[in-house]
């Protein structure tokens, strides 16, 4: 039986929920004993990923709800702002990890590494990495931007334990690679935040139709008409898991209403079709007689 986007979203948040909060008792814990500041923070970054995982299971159940009265093209945009609540929790945590890592910096702050924090490290790097893995994997299975971007998350945390794990080699050389990496991983979070919230935004504000979308349409206007109509004035609106366009197209102002009525009922079914897309089409009349 073939599972459902809802499915492949529970799925990816109770795993997640589950393996960041071994992953954040098992790396604070070493990182109070190590007195690692990058360590804690990569700790904190790893339970940021369950309170990620937690709002992505309550953008999927609220998305997921079908249209009603108030909400007439469904829930599908929880999805959308559920991404941009991520977004700015992944933002906030690296804004304060990089005061964190500054203040250890200029204390000349330095963790004392063990072959404990070693081993928990090497996990946490392949753990999150095939979490993330999956993440991008259902993504694409369902085309959802909230398993995305929860896939990038899981991915920063494994590049900061990356970062780490090389760090604490190069301990015995620099007191400050600690303090260092705590910045670093900030800037990485700060990185992944502009990410995910711009690709969210984008679809709030409005975007226009891709160039193949135009061209499609095009192409199914000149098919329906035995006269040249150039369709314009395109806009698409995205409501998660409903979409619409809106466009306009010229027919002469001569033209009975019943024929024009046909023309674009017949464009609008193959629209509907062919794009899977709700389509809406303005008249706008020229005369033929001046």
């Amino acid at each position: 039986m073939k599972k459902s986007k809802t499915f492949w979203g529970y799925l990816e948040a109770f795993i997640s929920v589950f393996l960041n909060i071994i992953l954040f008792l098992l790396k604070y814990w070493v990182g109070i004993k190590t007195a690692s500041i990058a360590i804690i923070a990569d700790a904190w970054h790893s339970l940021s990923d369950s309170f990620s995982s937690i709002i992505l299971y309550f953008g999927f159940k609220i998305s997921s709800k079908p249209a009603d009265k108030e909400h007439p093209f469904g829930h599908g945009r929880a999805e959308i702002i559920s991404t941009l609540i991520i977004g700015t929790i992944l933002f906030i945590i690296g804004f304060n990890i990089f005061l964190e890592a500054f203040t250890k910096f200029r204390q000349h702050h330095a963790a004392n590494y063990s072959v404990t924090a070693i081993i928990v490290i090497v996990i946490s790097i392949i753990s999150k990495e095939l979490i993330a893995l999956f993440s991008f994997w259902a993504a694409k299975k369902t085309d959802s931007p909230l398993l995305t971007s929860d896939g990038w998350h899981h991915q920063s945390d494994a590049l900061s334990s990356l970062l780490i794990l090389g760090g604490i080699f190069l301990k015995k050389y620099f007191w400050w690679i600690d303090s260092i990496m705590g910045m670093g991983m900030a800037i990485l979070l700060f990185y992944v935040a502009f990410r995910i919230m711009r690709k969210s935004i984008s679809p709030l504000i409005g975007e226009a139709p891709k160039a193949q979308m135009i061209s499609q349409i095009e192409n199914i206007v000149r098919e329906t008409t035995s006269f040249d109509v150039i369709p314009h004035h395109f806009h698409c609106h995205n409501y998660g898991n409903h979409k619409e366009i809106t466009f306009h197209i010229v027919l002469p102002a001569e033209m009975k209403l019943k024929d024009a009525q046909k023309i674009v009922e017949k464009i609008e079914k193959l629209v509907r079709e062919e794009l899977k897309i709700e389509p809406t089409i303005h008249i706008d009349a020229y005369s033929t007689t001046h």
